[in-house]
């Protein structure tokens, strides 16, 4: 994989330039603050960022926000020698953490899971392109998780919920996130979920009815679920419709 590798002291840069090497994989470029890692990682697009988190200027925590917006979008390692920002390192959807002083053995755990979900992730995306080619639908939905690639079956799927950049796929395992557009699987699933929402569509199978929240307002049941989702204006005569004939 080709490595990006940034932290502020620069024998930390050429101890993990060394280990990477010795793991068989590429460091295409470094970089001293968060910054210079964004403008590297928008010239070199890295498959891994190795991001410290304490630096002067832009710390790791805020060059990571910004990596997660860049397209495609690289995998992100913090390495940093302070443990009480595990928490937040994750929260911000970091793909790993390591301790400084960074072991060989514990490097090449993290980068070889991330060669195998990036080798995962491309044998997705290239069965989705010939699906696409097809005109085949997946019956499948894959998503990165901690675990590794979880492939959750759509017809265990009950929404999809977009926000921001990520959408939310809630299945009867639970939930993961994935990075597909509300409108793709839109397309592609449209026989099989409704959009209630700019923001939502329901499986048709696991619709349960509505509820008037307010004068106006109403929300969604699904079936096997507590939760109730919100139902635009826009999309409320084409829901009612839709159960009418469930």
């Amino acid at each position: 994989m080709d490595i990006l590798i940034c932290d502020d002291e620069i024998l930390a840069i050429e101890r993990l330039s060394r280990l990477v090497i010795q793991l068989g994989h590429n460091v295409v470029a470094t970089a001293t603050h968060g910054l210079q890692a964004l403008e590297l990682a928008e010239q070199y697009l890295p498959d891994v960022v190795l991001l410290d988190i304490q630096m002067p200027g832009m710390d790791g925590l805020s060059c990571a926000h910004e990596l997660r917006q860049l397209d495609p979008m690289p995998a992100i390692v913090f390495c940093t020698a302070y443990d009480d920002h595990a928490l937040e390192a994750f929260r911000s959807h970091a793909d790993g953490y390591l301790l400084k002083p960074v072991m060989q053995q514990e490097l090449q755990k993290v980068l070889d899971h991330l060669t195998k979900l990036t080798q995962a992730q491309m044998s997705n995306l290239k069965q989705k392109e010939i699906m696409d080619e097809l005109n085949v639908k997946r019956h499948q939905i894959a998503a990165k998780t901690y675990r590794g690639v979880e492939l959750v079956p759509v017809e265990n799927i009950y929404y999809f919920l977009a926000d921001q950049k990520y959408v939310t796929v809630r299945h009867k395992n639970g939930s993961v996130l994935i990075d597909e557009t509300l409108k793709d699987l839109e397309t592609e699933f449209g026989d099989q979920f409704i959009r209630i929402h700019r923001n939502a569509l329901v499986s048709i199978h696991f619709l349960d009815g509505l509820e008037v929240v307010s004068s106006g307002q109403y929300q969604v049941r699904c079936r096997e679920l507590d939760e109730r989702l919100a139902v635009s204006r826009r999309h409320l005569p084409g829901l009612r419709e839709r159960i009418q004939k469930l």
